[in-house]
């Protein structure tokens, strides 16, 4: 699979990249790609959700007047659930909402999520290119000079470049990370995935499924060594 690399005013540079097939030509994964979505989204929540119960409301318990003879419906102490004040009923207690999903599976549904972007064209590659001092200006005119000024862009670069992440920071609409930091999340909420040229290895490392040498290799590797 070849894509075409574009320069930074949006014209094509005549120049392609190989994408692996292993890589970004599978099948995407629905489901792989909801489960690490909801890891992620729960892995954001604080869960330091808290209400009183009854017996921590700070009121007195006394009972509010006597059982029978003034009238009204018989009362307990002001903390009652159903008093204005008093503590809530079941409310919500501080609690973990991390959930575990394992390393390939993470893999599988970033490629996935890659994959949804290639088959909707919705991945783009950029020349490699650096910026001497930040300016939001530069940022804004190389999304303009590729049409991307109003839609959501995910900007992948090979290494943390502050200068990089500085002049986009104050555009809406940008991202800007690590090629290999990119979560399932980050991909699925971008509508446009802008890769710089030198971003691809790093990307495909990262997505790369480690595999063993099966039997027959590692027989024929130690037959060699022998020799």
């Amino acid at each position: 699979m070849n894509l075409p690399v574009y320069s930074r005013d949006g014209s094509e540079s005549g120049r392609s990249v190989e994408l692996d097939e292993q890589v970004f030509g599978l099948e995407p994964n629905d489901h792989v790609i909801w489960l690490d979505v909801r890891a992620i989204q729960a892995h954001g929540r604080q869960g330091t959700h808290k209400t009183k119960e009854r017996g921590e409301v700070a009121k007195s318990r006394r009972k509010l007047y006597r059982q029978k003879g003034t009238g009204h419906a018989r009362a307990g102490d002001a903390r009652s659930p159903l008093r204005k004040g008093g503590g809530t009923i079941f409310g919500p207690k501080p609690h973990e909402y991390r959930l575990s999903v394992n390393k390939k599976t993470r893999k599988l549904a970033r490629r996935s999520a890659l994959a949804h972007k290639l088959n909707a064209d919705a991945v783009r590659f950029i020349e490699d290119f650096a910026f001497d001092a930040p300016k939001t200006r530069d940022m804004a005119d190389i999304l303009q000079g590729h049409d991307l000024t109003d839609r959501k862009v995910l900007f992948l670069t090979a290494d943390r470049d502050d200068t990089l992440y500085r002049s986009g920071r104050n555009l809406k609409k940008l991202s800007i990370l690590p090629a290999a930091q990119a979560s399932t999340l980050d991909l699925m909420h971008a509508q446009v995935v802008l890769v710089q040229e030198g971003a691809l290895g790093p990307l495909t490392d990262a997505l790369r499924s480690s595999s063993k040498p099966s039997a027959v290799e590692a027989d024929g590797s130690t037959e060699a060594a022998e020799a």
